[in-house]
C-alpha cells in the first residue's frame, strides 16, 4: 500500500475514535447536567471553556505541530481526552449545582481539558492530509479530506447517540469509563503505526508566524467564524433542551436524532466532491462557490423560525427543516475546509490550519453561549434567527475568497 494512503487511514482511524468520544462527551453533559438542575445558559456556560482553549489550541497547536510534528500532537489531544473522560467520573456532589463555588469551576476545567484535546485532535488530522497528497493533486485533496471531515461527522453523530444510549444503560460515569478505555487502547495503536516528525518544518518557526499574512486564509477564517457561530447557536443547548423539555422526548430520542442529523449531515460533506462541479484542469472548488452555498444556507433558518412563529407542527419543522440545513451547511463546510488546504503551501500549512480553526473555535464559542442565552430569553426561534443573521455575515465575508488556481498562482510567484 501507498505509504501516504496508510498514513491517511491510521491518521482517519484515530480521528475517528476520538469523535465517538467528542460527540459522546457533549451528549453526555448536556443531558446529564440539565438532569441535575443547570438552566439552559448554565448548561451553555459549561462549555465556555471547552471552545474557548479550542480558540488558545488552535493558535498555538498549529505552531506547535509545525515544531515537533502533528503526529505527536495528535496523540497529546487524545491523552487529554482520556483525562477529560475520567474527571467527570466523581461523585454528584463535584458536579451539581447546590454547591456552585466547586462543581461549575470543577467540571469547566474538565471541558477546558476536552477543548484542548479536540482542537489539537483535528487540527493534527487535518493539516496531516496537506503532507500526504503531492503538490499539484487538487483533485485528490479535496477528495481526501471531504472524506475525512464528513466521515469524522458520520462518527460525531454516532458519538452522540451513544453517549445518550449509554447514559441510560450504564449511567454517566460508566459511560465515561467506557469511552475511556476505548481512546486509550486506540491511542497506543496509533502511536506505534503512525512515523514520527509528521508535518514537522525543517526550520523553527517563530510564535508570530501563526498570524497569517495571505488575505485568502483571513477572509475564509473570518466566514468560518460565523458559518459555524450559524450551527452552534441553536444545535448546542437550544435543540436539545426544546426536544426534552418542550417536546418531550426521551434522552435516547433526542440523542438519536441529533446523532443522525450529524451522521446524515456527514455522509453529504464526505459526498461534497461529487456533489459540488470541479472546475477544468483538476482544480477544485474556489471563492463563488463558497459564496453560492452560503446565500443558500441562508434561507434555511429564516424558514424555519417562520414556520415556528407560524404555529405549524414544531416536530415536522424542526425534523425535516433541519435536515435541509444540515445538508446545505456539510457543502459550506467541505468547501470551506478544502480551500485553507487549498490556499496553504506543504510548509505552512499546520501553521495555516491552526490559525482557520482558532477562528472556527471563535465561532463556536460565540455560539454556544448564545444559545443558552438567547434560548433561555427567546427561545429556539430567536436563535434561529440570530443563526440566519451569522450565515449571512459569512456569505458577505466570502467575497473576499480568490478562485484556487489564481491564489495558488499568486503564492508560488
Amino acid at each position: 500500500m501507498e505509504q501516504g494512503l496508510r498514513n491517511y487511514l491510521v491518521v482517519t482511524g484515530g480521528y475517528w475514535a476520538f469523535t465517538v468520544t467528542d460527540g459522546a462527551i457533549r451528549m453526555l453533559v448536556v443531558l446529564y447536567f440539565h438532569l441535575l438542575g443547570y438552566s439552559p445558559f448554565e448548561v451553555a456556560m459549561l462549555f465556555l471553556f471547552y471552545e474557548f482553549f479550542g480558540i488558545v489550541t488552535n493558535l498555538v497547536g498549529g505552531w506547535l505541530g509545525a515544531r515537533i510534528g502533528l503526529n505527536l500532537t495528535m496523540h497529546i489531544g487524545m491523552g487529554l481526552q482520556v483525562v477529560a473522560l475520567l474527571l467527570l467520573t466523581v461523585p454528584d456532589p463535584w458536579l451539581s449545582v447546590p454547591d456552585p463555588w466547586l462543581s461549575v469551576p470543577y467540571v469547566m476545567f474538565a471541558q477546558a481539558l476536552s477543548g484542548i484535546a479536540k482542537d489539537l485532535n483535528k487540527m493534527s488530522a487535518k493539516a496531516s492530509v496537506k503532507t500526504m497528497v503531492k503538490d499539484g493533486s487538487e483533485t485528490k485533496l479535496f477528495k481526501w479530506v471531504a472524506m475525512l471531515t464528513g466521515s469524522k461527522n458520520a462518527l460525531k453523530g454516532g458519538g452522540y447517540f451513544i453517549g445518550a444510549a449509554l447514559l441510560e444503560l450504564v449511567g454517566f460515569r460508566g459511560a465515561l469509563a467506557i469511552l475511556a478505555a476505548m481512546l486509550l487502547l486506540v491511542l497506543i495503536v496509533t502511536a506505534f503505526l503512525l512515523p514520527s516528525g509528521l508535518g514537522k518544518m525543517k526550520s523553527k518557526p517563530k510564535f508570530t508566524q501563526v498570524f497569517s499574512n495571505i488575505a485568502a486564509i483571513n477572509w475564509l477564517s473570518a466566514a468560518r467564524f460565523f458559518l459555524f457561530g450559524s450551527r452552534d447557536v441553536w444545535f448546542v443547548v437550544g435543540l436539545p433542551v426544546f426536544l426534552y423539555q418542550v417536546l418531550g422526548w426521551t434522552f435516547t430520542q433526542v440523542g438519536g436524532y441529533m446523532a443522525l442529523w450529524i451522521i446524515g449531515y456527514g455522509i453529504v460533506q464526505a459526498s461534497v466532491p461529487r456533489l459540488v462541479k470541479r472546475s477544468h484542469h483538476g482544480q477544485g472548488p474556489g471563492g463563488g462557490t463558497a459564496r453560492l452555498w452560503a446565500f443558500l444556507l441562508a434561507l434555511f433558518p429564516i424558514a424555519i423560525a417562520a414556520g415556528l412563529n407560524m404555529g405549524w407542527p414544531a416536530d415536522y419543522v424542526l425534523v425535516i427543516g433541519l435536515i435541509l440545513f444540515g445538508a446545505v451547511f456539510a457543502v459550506n463546510s467541505a468547501v470551506h475546509s478544502y480551500l485553507i488546504l487549498a490556499y496553504s503551501d506543504h510548509e505552512k500549512v499546520a501553521m495555516n490550519v491552526g490559525f482557520y480553526y482558532m477562528a472556527n473555535a471563535g465561532g463556536r464559542l460565540l455560539g454556544t453561549v448564545l444559545s443558552g442565552l438567547i434560548y433561555q430569553l427567546h427561545g429556539l426561534t430567536g436563535c434561529l434567527w440570530w443563526s440566519a443573521g451569522f450565515v449571512l455575515a459569512a456569505a458577505l465575508l466570502s467575497f473576499g475568497l480568490p478562485e484556487v488556481k489564481r491564489e495558488v498562482a499568486r503564492q508560488q510567484s
